[in-house]
């Protein structure tokens, strides 16, 4: 008999890709029919094809399943894609929803491939595409800005605490400031690449402006927000977004005994999570609905952190709006049509 499906889960580490083969039968049951591990290298993945080409069979083509851990999964993704292979790339919140319908006890790399397997055999998942190169050259950007900005920190701290030292060194001061400066100016150059780049595409240059319309969004925190999204492309909706940006509620109830206090999540993007701090503060002080919904939240919890990150939430699900709808923001008329996502559950993420 013929498989309806076959599917290949594969958990890449840096150095491995774990494999698991399996094939769901008419009798819509799913089987595990062989195991591998490959190096994660070109030849290694080259050696993960021909092994799934010799355990294929039927007319059903093999479906890679994979999860998008960091930047481990991307050579194997974009080689079976110009392959032409069917390929499928995980958020891990929903990998991990889903690995806990499972009842999976321990986390291995051999349980986490086969829970993909599993996964690609239940559900009808979407198969992936590249982003848009635009897209991963704003991420590669802006990260690179991040960390030009996070080095400018560590050493004006550092060059503070030399100052206040009486065995200070006037060479040493003298360097940290020849740092600084070249760290700046590289920043100066990477925002003037950014610039340019989203200028040069008239229909980038549009969705920007509608994005940049909110107030205390600025060019750079809607360009590290999209490209990080790879331009929304990874979610179909705002409640993957916002699970992917980990901002999704997690709660911990049982009965009458165990109540834990709501809170987000935080497995999700960090890069969208800090890009969205300042301009939260930002837009709660400065714009009158988003103000009145910190107000509001704080009151109610008497935590400015959590109100802040309310916004932050609210902040991300219109900037999404916005691109999508390539509407510029109208405060009355968004805080009126934009719904924000419910907490997603976690058969909803699976």
């Amino acid at each position: 008999m013929n498989p309806l499906k076959q599917v290949i889960g594969i958990d890449c580490g840096q150095k491995e890709l774990v494999c698991r083969f399996g094939e769901l039968t008419p009798d819509l049951e799913s089987t595990l029919k062989a195991r591998k591990t490959c190096p994660n290298t070109a030849t290694g993945i080259e050696t993960l094809i021909r092994w799934a080409d010799g355990l294929a069979g039927g007319s059903v083509a093999p479906v890679f399943v994979v999860e998008a851990t960091g930047i481990y999964h991307q050579k194997l993704a974009y080689e079976l894609y110009h392959q032409g292979r069917p390929i499928v790339v995980v958020l891990p919140s929903r990998a991990s929803h889903f690995a806990k319908t499972l009842k999976v006890r321990t986390i291995t790399d051999s349980s986490s491939a086969e829970a993909l397997m599993q996964m690609g055999l239940e559900k009808n998942l979407d198969l992936w595409q590249p982003p848009h190169p635009i897209f991963a050259t704003l991420k590669q950007l802006t990260r690179e800005r991040k960390r030009l900005k996070d080095e400018m920190n560590r050493l004006k701290n550092q060059r503070h605490a030399d100052e206040g030292s009486v065995e200070a060194l006037p060479e040493t001061l003298g360097r940290i400031n020849q740092r600084l400066q070249l760290a700046e100016e590289h920043i100066v150059a990477i925002e003037k690449q950014i610039q340019t780049l989203i200028a040069e595409n008239e229909e980038l240059r549009q969705k920007f402006s509608c994005v940049c319309s909110i107030k205390g969004v600025g060019l750079m925190t809607a360009a590290t927000v999209v490209g990080e999204a790879d331009g929304f492309s990874m979610a179909r909706n705002a409640r993957q977004l916002v699970s992917y940006a980990g901002y999704d509620i997690v709660e911990k109830q049982s009965g009458t005994s165990v109540k834990g206090k709501a809170r987000i999540s935080k497995k999700g993007n960090t890069y969208i999570r800090r890009a969205l701090y300042f301009p939260a503060i930002t837009a709660a002080r400065h714009d009158q609905h988003l103000g009145r919904f910190y107000e509001r939240l704080h009151e109610k919890h008497n935590i400015k952190m959590k109100a802040y990150t309310a916004v932050q939430r609210k902040l991300l699900v219109l900037i999404y709006t916005l691109w999508t709808k390539q509407e510029p923001y109208d405060s009355n008329y968004q805080h009126k049509k934009v719904e924000q996502p419910e907490p997603a559950a976690p058969h909803e993420l699976a």
